[in-house]
Parts: structure tokens; C-alpha cells; sequence
């Protein structure tokens, strides 16, 4: 499976879903498209990379 996105230069391009994470790291892509529709970089939330942790109340059920 590819994952569409669109790179600071406005063309669209299809990547792997392991290389997006990188893709977002290095500033190249405006956003890319997820089954809920097209997810804007600093705009829309996005998956994290592990680095901070989530600080707040428990929000899933046991």
C-alpha cells in the first residue's frame, strides 16, 4: 500500500507508509492523504514518533 502526499512543492507523489514519518521529520511533504481524508502538516493532528510522552488522564477503557 502507498500513501498519497502532497510535497512542499505542491506536486503529489505516493511513498511508503514506513518512510512517512521521515518524510514529515524533514519538512518535505505539505500533507498527505489517510482514509479519513487529507491531513495538513501543522495543521491536523498526526501519528507521533515516540518521542514525548502523553501527559494527561487515562482515556481508554480497561
Amino acid at each position: 500500500m502507498l500513501i498519497r502526499i502532497q510535497r512542499k512543492n505542491h506536486k503529489f507523489d505516493m511513498v511508503k507508509p514506513h518512510l512517512l514519518d521521515e518524510y514529515i521529520q524533514a519538512g518535505e511533504i505539505r500533507s498527505f492523504n489517510r482514509s479519513s481524508g487529507w491531513a495538513v502538516i501543522g495543521r491536523d493532528p498526526i501519528r507521533g514518533n515516540g518521542r514525548v510522552p502523553y501527559i494527561g488522564p487515562e482515556r481508554r477503557k480497561a
